[in-house]
């Protein structure tokens, strides 16, 4: 039945809903600046804090040696895959460190180092990409919520993780990373819908570096940003030049303040660029040119954030060349820790499946128990 058929429609019926109708939210402050935010080569990086420069600048040359370290170790046969975050190390270290020691961090796969900066140990954060264990460290003792391989399924459960800890007072934010690629996702949908309607604390980061392995985000969606989309569920949508730290912090900061403060949740997104390939396991000249990626490099967080503090007087050669040292000798230690092969227990496959082992885990356990054994005696 249409509404031309309804019993009291022709005149009566109205082209716009009735005049109690009225939008739930003002829209205006919930878009996005037309233009990336940025600090870095702006008059607002006069105000900039110098020991917080001088930590950024330390923390992004640590995680362009371990991407790279990382990287060699997968083609030494170490690790069976890795995602590298070349050139956008920026968005990293701005996550993790934006949080409180009670705040949880939620990454993606790629979001090793974030979890690095925050203070896991390097070879915990690759001991998933390693295939020995299921996550490799405590999810509660770090407040790193396991890496997450299926695209955006970590962003519910941060929604959930925020929403109970504001119902039972805890000052607890939760901030979780995506890819642009997982904003395709359905998670990506429920997850929002219900962050903002619970106004629950968490903040979500998206790095927005092109593409979806191949996928560039033209061929993923319309909008005019993927922080336009933040406007469709009621919460802000901020836009940030994602290779200036200094920027991402500064707006992250804000939206962990907001969440913090009970105002609800905030969609940020980071524009950024993949400078390596989607893993080791592909090749990006398939799907696009070396002078894209070269103009990218232009845009280097590293190199930005060293230009600007040098010719601020924030920065010289000693503090580069002692940041340089210490990310050399991370590497080492990585290197040699990751080169030493583990021991591990068969058995572990069956840990941390259930809190109590249903019957059919315990007959299949039973059986491969058995297995073991008799392999032992032959």
């Amino acid at each position: 039945m249409t509404v031309q058929e309804l019993p009291g429609a022709g005149a009566s019926h109205r082209s716009t809903p009735p005049p109690a109708w009225r939008p739930r939210t003002d829209a205006a402050p919930l878009l996005p600046d037309p233009e990336p935010y940025r600090v870095l080569g702006t008059p607002a990086a006069e105000e900039l804090d110098a020991d917080l420069m001088r930590r950024f600048h330390a923390e992004l040359v640590r995680g362009r040696r371990y991407n790279a370290q990382a990287t060699a170790l997968t083609r030494q046969g170490r690790l069976a895959v890795y995602p590298s975050t070349v050139g956008q190390e920026a968005c990293e270290i701005a996550a993790a460190l934006v949080l409180e020691e009670q705040d949880w961090l939620f990454p993606s796969y790629r979001d090793t180092l974030a979890a690095v900066a925050r203070g896991l140990d390097p070879v915990q954060a690759l001991t998933l990409l390693r295939g020995d264990w299921h996550t490799g460290y405590d999810p509660r003792e770090h407040r790193i919520a396991p890496l997450s391989t299926p695209l955006a399924t970590q962003l519910p459960h941060a929604v959930g993780l925020a929403h109970a800890a504001r119902l039972r007072g805890d000052d607890v934010v939760a901030l979780a990373m995506v890819g642009d690629g997982g904003t395709s996702e359905g998670d990506f949908h429920e997850a929002l819908n219900f962050a903002a309607v619970w106004k629950a604390p968490v903040v979500f980061l998206v790095q927005n570096n092109g593409f979806a392995i191949s996928v560039p985000l033209s061929k993923q969606t319309a909008a005019p940003t993927l922080a336009h989309k933040a406007v469709g569920y009621g919460m802000p949508g901020r836009l940030v030049d994602g290779n200036d730290v200094a920027a991402v912090h500064e707006v992250l900061s804000e939206a962990v303040r907001r969440a913090r403060s009970g105002g609800g949740p905030t969609l940020v997104e980071a524009v950024t660029y993949r400078i390596e390939a989607h893993t080791n396991a592909d090749d990006a000249t398939r799907y696009r040119g070396d002078a894209e990626v070269e103009a990218w490099k232009a845009h280097d967080p590293v190199a930005l954030l060293e230009r600007e503090l040098t010719a601020r007087g924030i920065l010289d050669e000693q503090a580069v060349q002692a940041a340089k040292d210490a990310a050399e000798e991370m590497a080492a230690d990585l290197r040699e820790r990751m080169n030493a092969d583990p021991v591990l227990n068969p058995m572990d496959i069956f840990a941390h499946v259930y809190a109590e082992q249903t019957g059919r885990l315990r007959e299949q356990a039973d059986m491969l128990r058995a297995e073991l054994d008799a392999e032992e005696q032959s």
